[in-house]
């Protein structure tokens, strides 16, 4: 495995110095592998990179057209393009005389239909293509654009087996773009899981819970950072950011357990190191109804202090929005409920998430509340009344 490894990366190597010569980058026709190979709108200039589009399959085709710094500059469509970090394509060997030239693909029939625990979506695909999805709101949807595709769908089938996915149907957005769309039944977004499967783009959409009770859920708790990754530290106290979420996390863990909450999982429950990317992939796994993460923010002016709440996708705001109304009852400032946010572990759409930012580690009447043990369990009380006040606006 290794060995093949190497041959496609020296592969890549030799493409790119060809491609790059006299006349300027001609491109080459590749395939995403790795652990979550993501596509971004830019370069980006932050700590957190590139705006991203969302995570893709393994396998799914590109067509690289220049490269910069580490990554490729990739072509969607006619009129889109997109970056990937470099270390997640592999020189797609069969088709190295494949023109570079556009031209779409077709699509065939869409199937939706339940089994006893989720609703899927299959669009029946001749190519593992690329593609994004996003979810609205006001109504509920889920939205898969997919790139190099011309429409010949003829037919959706619906199937009375659906209990989540209220309507079906896609528009030919551009010539090489075919849009896919999917009404919920209910307002809140539970999530749902885009891969590819045998016969095309398999999209998986999970039901919200008959009992909206956060005793009969899967509540999973992640303390942010641990091991090598130490996140922030503590301007007065040098309190390292990574053994106070462990004990935030601890806290929020027993006070829920307390309070009846039986199905907890925990990320870590020790000073232990697990990459965001392995979190991610655990808990996709694991398909916890919501996930909490705790962090401490930091700031280089000491005067900045508060807390906040942040989320990736529209549909998992609510979620947000209420935890960070109870954060505010402990008398901290609001430093503001984030939308879009860039961070790893916001960007699956699996299941509702909300990461907590606490409060800032470098300003010191935040810091003096960090290491106070009675401040972890007012924390706890406050993000389990969140959860309950998420889940009773929740349109039945």
């Amino acid at each position: 495995m290794n060995y093949v490894r190497a041959i496609l990366c020296i592969t890549i190597f030799f493409v790119e110095s060809v491609a790059a010569q006299n006349t300027g980058y001609t491109g080459f026709w590749a395939r995403t592998a790795g652990k979550l190979p993501a596509l971004a709108y830019g370069l980006g200039e932050d700590r957190l990179g590139g705006a991203k589009m969302g995570y893709l399959d393994t396998s799914v085709l590109l067509k690289v057209v220049d490269t910069a710094k580490s990554m490729f500059q990739v072509q969607l469509s006619k009129n889109h393009f997109a970056y990937i970090d470099k270390q997640f394509i592999v020189v797609d060997t069969t088709a190295l005389d494949k023109p570079l030239t556009p031209f779409p693909y077709t699509s065939n029939s869409i199937i939706a239909k339940g089994d006893s625990l989720f609703d899927y979506v299959s669009i029946r695909l001749p190519e593992k293509l690329p593609y994004k999805s996003w979810m609205d709101i006001n109504p509920s949807k889920i939205n898969i654009d997919i790139y190099g595709v011309a429409s010949n769908t003829n037919w959706i089938t619906q199937l009375s087996s659906l209990q989540e996915v209220k309507n079906v149907y896609y528009h030919q957005v551009e010539d090489d773009v075919l849009r896919v769309t999917i009404e919920l039944q209910h307002k809140q977004h539970w999530g749902y899981a885009l891969s590819y499967g045998a016969k095309g783009l398999e999209l998986m959409v999970r039901r919200q819970p008959q009992k909206l009770d956060l005793n009969t859920m899967i509540v999973a708790i992640d303390a942010g950072h641990g091991g090598t990754n130490v996140g922030a530290s503590g301007i007065c106290t040098n309190v390292q950011e990574k053994n106070a979420t462990l004990l935030f996390a601890k806290a929020l863990e027993q006070h829920l357990r307390d309070a009846g909450v039986e199905n907890l999982i925990m990320t870590r429950g020790s000073d232990s190191s697990f990459d965001n990317k392995d979190r991610i992939l655990w808990l996709q796994a694991q398909l916890p109804h919501v996930v909490i993460s705790l962090h401490l923010n930091s700031s280089g002016s000491p005067l900045i202090n508060g807390t906040s709440t942040y989320y990736k996708h529209i549909g998992f705001r609510p979620l947000t929005q209420t935890i960070l109304a109870r954060m505010l009852e402990l008398g901290l400032n609001e430093f503001g409920n984030v939308g879009s946010f860039n961070f790893a572990l916001s960007q699956p759409t699996e299941f509702p998430s909300c990461l907590v930012e606490i409060a800032f580690l470098s300003n010191l009447d935040d810091e003096q509340k960090i290491i106070n043990p009675d401040f972890h369990k007012d924390v706890a009380k406050k993000i389990h009344a969140g959860l309950q006040d998420w889940l009773k606006r929740v349109e039945r």
